[in-house]
């Protein structure tokens, strides 16, 4: 039967909000409030405008790309199905990663498509481009890998890149948690023509509210793009789009405070992850997400654990492919992640 959900995202918003919240995947929100703005540059005037030329100048600058490579969306999630949309055909063969972001298979799915699977291989869930079949119309993976956090370098990426061509097939890459990795990377758009990306201003930056995000193509297939998003949105709400335009003017400062954090809070889950016998895991060298292997037990009693009597979460496995994993994030303030992992110690602690 045709997929027509997402069974991951309404698992997500529809859980008690917790205090020691480890299923969250992205840094902490940020009040724009903080910042002078004046209301004039909003233009609350009630226009909206076709394909706004400022932001597009804007993420197209951010990105290193031109701007007629640049197409805006409702936030990654958006990105990735209009990319998707644009690109496949009911009866397509389309390869996606394992483990992997669940909208984006709920997603080809929904479009109809043969969706097949490439594993990539726990601990470290490094990506081997060989390993995805023959025959795809399209590939699709996020980097940073989302849930395990791994980052495929440039030189795996060309190596993919390669095998694409081979094939015939373009590459979709949600590309949402890459400004988190270390050392710093660049968007594989720039990387070879047959990679398409998507990313936003969420995840990475806190400002989900904003729902700005956009995908990178070559001009043409930016176009075709553009067009596909006329039957659905058109334009976005003006006021977001100048209001994104301002953050992206200050993303620079936006990183530059929570880098320390991101940096505290990865030594504190490696330490943890260290002294923990019953978990499989890689350390984590940057990105925002981890995925260890639970060796003993049951993941979803973990969680219902953590939920009913600790004020804590995580996010079984199973909304990725393996159930006996689970994600934790680590982009909240040092005092959740830390007292997140505390509590997760000592439900381990009382599953033993």
């Amino acid at each position: 039967m045709r997929t027509m959900q997402s069974d991951y995202m309404y698992w997500a918003k529809t859980r008690a909000p917790v205090r020691y919240n480890l299923g969250s995947s992205e840094v902490p929100h940020v009040r724009m409030d903080r910042w002078p703005i004046d209301l004039t540059e909003l233009e609350l005037d009630g226009k909206s405008t076709y394909r706004d030329p400022p932001l597009r100048a804007a993420i197209a600058a951010k990105c290193g790309v031109t701007a007629d490579q640049v197409v805006m969306a409702d936030g990654t999630s958006m990105a990735n199905m209009l990319a998707m949309a644009a690109l496949i055909a009911p009866g397509d063969r389309v390869a996606i990663e394992l483990p992997a972001y669940e909208p984006m298979v709920a997603a080809a799915a929904f479009l109809g498509a043969e969706v097949v699977r490439f594993a990539r291989a726990a601990p470290a869930f490094d990506l081997d481009p060989d390993s995805v079949a023959d025959g795809c119309r399209l590939i699709v993976l996020t980097n940073l890998n989302n849930p395990t956090g791994n980052l495929a370098d440039a030189a795996n990426l060309a190596a993919l890149h390669a095998r694409a061509e081979r094939m015939g097939a373009l590459i979709l890459i949600d590309e949402v948690y890459l400004d988190s990795a270390r050392p710093a990377q660049t968007t594989a758009a720039l990387l070879g023509e047959r990679f398409v990306c998507t990313s936003s201003l969420t995840k990475c930056y806190g400002l989900s509210g904003l729902r700005c995000g956009w995908i990178l193509a070559e001009p043409a297939l930016a176009e075709k793009i553009w067009r596909l998003n006329e039957l659905f949105g058109v334009a976005q709400a003006h006021q977001a789009e100048r209001l994104s335009l301002l953050a992206l003017a200050r993303l620079g400062e936006i990183a530059a405070e929570n880098a320390p954090l991101l940096e505290r809070n990865r030594a504190l889950a490696n330490a943890f992850f260290a002294g923990r016998d019953e978990l499989e895991v890689a350390p984590m060298s940057g990105g925002i997400t981890a995925f260890p292997r639970l060796l003993r037990g049951d993941v979803d009693a973990l969680d219902a654990r953590l939920r009913a009597e600790l004020d804590a979460a995580i996010v079984p496995g199973r909304f990725f492919g393996l159930a006996d994993h689970f994600r934790i994030g680590i982009g909240q303030p040092t005092e959740i992640v830390e007292g997140g992992l505390e509590r997760l110690g000592a439900a381990l602690d009382a599953m033993r």
